[in-house]
């Protein structure tokens, strides 16, 4: 029995865990092949690559993204600009509404000027803009006024079948 003062060096203390084995240094060589581990651990710091070229589009005006070619101002719409009152002419030459049948990029997020009631939604494949609708997409809309449309925090549902122009 140990004296008053001293500790008990054996195995099972958890002061000093496998003291007989050369402590966890020790089981540690007894349980992986350290050699090796010492012979294949890389030495110096990992090289950085460089993954912008792999990323960038190969056509850098496709970088931009969006709709910017399939669309036309909400104030061009006569409709659009009595319905949507409470926003200036600024306001409204800021919301590009997408022309009927362009498609809707998938999984991307759009509400209906004409159903703001309904919130935003993410669009599923092969949807597109239709007669009756005024989609606009968030990507190409300033958060501000994206939030004033749908409500700041308004989670997108997934597009119902059949309720879009798809």
């Amino acid at each position: 029995m140990p004296r008053r003062g001293q500790h008990d060096q054996s195995p099972g203390d958890a002061r000093k865990p496998f003291s007989d084995q050369g402590g966890p240094a020790g089981r540690h060589a007894q349980t992986h092949d350290v050699e090796r581990e010492e012979a294949t651990r890389p030495k110096g710091s990992e090289p950085k690559e460089d993954f912008s070229l792999d990323l960038a589009p190969a056509d850098p005006a496709a970088a931009v993204g969006g709709h910017a070619d399939e669309s036309q101002p909400a104030a061009a719409d006569k409709e659009l600009r009595q319905e949507l009152g409470a926003l200036d002419s600024d306001e409204l030459a800021r919301l590009s509404v997408l022309t009927v049948g362009t498609r809707l990029e998938q999984g991307g997020t759009y509400v209906d000027l004409k159903d703001l009631a309904g919130g935003p939604f993410k669009a599923i494949g092969s949807q597109e803009a239709g007669p009756d609708n005024s989609y606009v997409a968030k990507r190409n809309t300033d958060y501000e006024l994206w939030n004033r449309l749908v409500g700041q925090g308004r989670e997108p549902e997934i597009e119902r079948p059949g309720s879009a122009g798809g």
